[in-house]
Formats: C-alpha cells, sequence, structure tokens
C-alpha cells in the first residue's frame, strides 16, 4: 500500500520495484495514559459514529480498572526501541518514527517531525498483521488524512507493508507460547495428556458478518483451489461450505499452522472477542465466553488461550482475555493459561526489519518469506479492498457532496 499515485490507483498487486526509504515509521492504535484520558480517546476511536459518552462509558471501565492506562503506548515504545536496536545490529542506517491513530503521539506529528528531517519516503509498519479494514485500510486513510492535514500530501510519500500473519516471524512467537502454555499445564496438572485434556482457542477480535467477504481479494482465503477446507470445517464457521472471507481464512490458517508445530494433538478452535456495535448487526463468533461455557463437562481439564489476533498485549488482552475469559473458565472447572503475545519478542522484530527489506530491495514474491498458502499478501491492495459496498456507497456520497460543495 502506498501514497504514491502509481501504486496506490493499482489494483490488488505486488510492488517488486526497490525504493530508497528515509525512515520507518512504526503505526500504532495508541491509548489513553490517565483517567482523564479514557473519554477523549474513546471520543477519537468512535469519530464520526454518534456516539453520546454515556455510552462510551460502558467501555471506559475496562480502561479505569487499570487506573485509565492503557499498556499499548508502553509496548509500542518498547518495539520501537527494539526496531531501532534490531536495524543497529544489522547495520541499516533508517530511524524508527512513531505515530498513532487515536492518541499521543500523532501520526500527523509524526509526519511533521519526517518533514523537519527532511524524508521524502517511508515504509509504514502497522501493529496489525491481518486484512481487515480495521487493521489495514483504515490505517492507509489515516496516512491519507494526515498527509492531507499537514499539508504534506505530494512531497511526503508514505508506503504501507503488507499484512504479515503469514510471515514466520509472526507465527514462530505464537508456537514458542503454545508451547510454553502446554507446559504450564503440564505442572498444574499432574498426568495430563494434551491430546485428551486440553483444548487450545485461538482468540482475535470479532468484526462485522459483513466486513467478512471483503478483506482480500486472494483465491485461496475466498475457498477457492487451495483453500484450507479442512481447517475450516474443523472450525465451525458457519457457511463454511459456501467459502469464507480472508479475515477468517488467514486467522484459521495461522491457528491451524501454530496448533500443528506445537499443539501435541490437542483440539483447537478459533474463537472471538470484543464484539462492539449494536445487537442487531451480526458479528463473527462464537464469541470466546459463549465457547468455554458449552464446553462438554469433562471433555477437557484445560484450556489454553493464544491471543493469535494481537501483536501485543493491550487492553483487549487484558481485559477480554485475562479477566472475563479466564473469570468464565474458572466458572466452569477448566484450569487455564492465557499465552503472550508477540511484543518484542526478537524474532517478531527480526522479522518485521524483514519486510522493510522486502520493500526497499524490491523482493520478488517468489523469494519472500511466508509459512502459510495463503501468503504472502499483496503489498498493493487498491481502492475498495478491505471494505463493505455499504462503505464504498458511503465513500462515493461523501466525494459527490465534496464536489457539489467546490462547485457551488
Amino acid at each position: 500500500m502506498s501514497t504514491d499515485p502509481a501504486l496506490a490507483a493499482a489494483p490488488a498487486a505486488f510492488d517488486e520495484q526497490p525504493h530508497e526509504y528515509d525512515a520507518i515509521l512504526l503505526l500504532g492504535f495508541g491509548g489513553p495514559e490517565g483517567q482523564d484520558d479514557v473519554i477523549p480517546f474513546l471520543r477519537n476511536v468512535t469519530r464520526g459514529r454518534g456516539i453520546p459518552d454515556e455510552r462510551l462509558e460502558e467501555v471506559a471501565h475496562h480502561y479505569r480498572h487499570f487506573g485509565g492506562v492503557s499498556p499499548i503506548n508502553r509496548q509500542n515504545h518498547e518495539l520501537r526501541d527494539a526496531l531501532a536496536a534490531e536495524l543497529d545490529r544489522r547495520g541499516i542506517d533508517l530511524p524508527v518514527l512513531w505515530g498513532n491513530r487515536n492518541w499521543d503521539p500523532t501520526l500527523p506529528d509524526a509526519l511533521r517531525e519526517a518533514e523537519a528531517h527532511g524524508f521524502r519516503r517511508i515504509l509504514a509498519l502497522a501493529t496489525s498483521a491481518y486484512a481487515s479494514y480495521s487493521g489495514c485500510k483504515q490505517y492507509q486513510e489515516n496516512i491519507d488524512d494526515a498527509l492531507a492535514e499537514t499539508g504534506l500530501a505530494g512531497r511526503l510519500t508514505i508506503d504501507k507493508a503488507r499484512p504479515y500473519f503469514d510471515h514466520p516471524g509472526f507465527i514462530a512467537p505464537f508456537v514458542e507460547a503454545l508451547r510454553g502454555g502446554i507446559a504450564e499445564l503440564r505442572e498444574k496438572i499432574p498426568g495430563l495428556d494434551p491430546a485428551q485434556d486440553v483444548r487450545i482457542l485461538f482468540a482475535t477480535h470479532s468484526v462485522p458478518n459483513s466486513y467478512t467477504g471483503d478483506f482480500g481479494p486472494h483465491p485461496e482465503a475466498l475457498g477457492g483451489a487451495g483453500a484450507p477446507a479442512d481447517t475450516v470445517a474443523r472450525s465451525g464457521v458457519p457457511g463454511a461450505a459456501a467459502g469464507i472471507g480472508a479475515y477468517e481464512a488467514q486467522h484459521l490458517a495461522v491457528s491451524a499452522a501454530v496448533a500443528e508445530a506445537a499443539g501435541e494433538g490437542a483440539a483447537w478452535d478459533l474463537v472471538y472477542q470484543s464484539r462492539s456495535g449494536p445487537a442487531h448487526q451480526p458479528w463473527l463468533e462464537p464469541d470466546i465466553n459463549d465457547f468455554i461455557a458449552e464446553i462438554p463437562k469433562g471433555s477437557a481439564k484445560a484450556i489454553v488461550i493464544v491471543p493469535v489476533g494481537f501483536v501485543s498485549d493491550h487492553m483487549e488482552v487484558l481485559w477480554d482475555l485475562d479477566t472475563e475469559a479466564i473469570e468464565t473458565a474458572g466458572e466452569h472447572g477448566l484450569e487455564v493459561v492465557r499465552v503472550p503475545t508477540p511484543g518484542t519478542h526478537p524474532a517478531y522484530v527480526s522479522g518485521l526489519i524483514d519486510l522493510v527489506l522486502e520493500r526497499r530491495d524490491g523482493t520478488p514474491v517468489a523469494e519472500r518469506a511466508s509459512e502459510l498458502a495463503l501468503g504472502p499478501w499483496f503489498d498493493v491492495c487498491g481502492e475498495g479492498c478491505c471494505d463493505t459496498e455499504e462503505r464504498q456507497a458511503a465513500v462515493r456520497a461523501h466525494r459527490a457532496r465534496a464536489m457539489q460543495a467546490a462547485d457551488a
């Protein structure tokens, strides 16, 4: 993905041309750093949706439980330092900037910093591994908006590294974590047989069902030749026989790879968390708490929760998994271990730098690192990718109103 007009206007494609980058931009979500920040932060997250503060307070209590502080900014600070250290170790002279979508340090401030240093082309690394609207396309929109706000459009080019769910640097930390989780359960439950006694729950953020067919395109991900049919069938995803969206397929493929490498034969499932939005709008299921409650009594002694949809232990991991899901497991007599996210794992940090070099050097697709049949994903998804028909219609209407206003 790119703000380069020649690339941004392209259909889904790979960019195999080398580029000279001046810097790396760590592109994060952001989070509040005190009780007074919580509601302003949530207003930023829900901007344009008209959600009153009373409803925002329903989510705010997650943050207030932890003193109003999300760990995500500290984690991104640590990741930025780890990226800089890895670049230094490899002898690569690229500074690392940091900008957030919803809180300080903001993306526009990061771009102003880039301008002050005289940078002209930057590669953005988003703290999200999968193809989706909020995890991929929205970050590109944030870049476009920040360039417009700062007046740097046309003077500063920002490419965005591809979704990296398939990269070994992302998968390896989960394999290691799952092995550690099963080992921890063995210490807690003497004689534990993972194949008989353990259920692995791979957890990710739920999204509206209407989004799932638009996160692509990619033939294998949409149920075509090469789709992980056995994995889909085992997952229990409704409508799997008719094909599934790329978002689901990517998570299923990652989960299958991690379970095969480290699961010791334990049964596994893909579950969802952090659902929001109106009750009448269907989102991907099953919810992790509902799923835990429905595990047949006696069919498992323990569960391992693998937050496969997240790159760091931020609020939705600390609250939705470490608080709610673990409480649900305890209520149903299940021992539970939640394993860590990649964070600043050396393999993850090294893998992110590999992605930088992939774009810098114009690495041919056939030579790009990928652990899965679904990868590597596209560098440039093009207009309309990761969007629903409703969003595309809204964008067209917005553009029409803007043109009418300009003509007036």
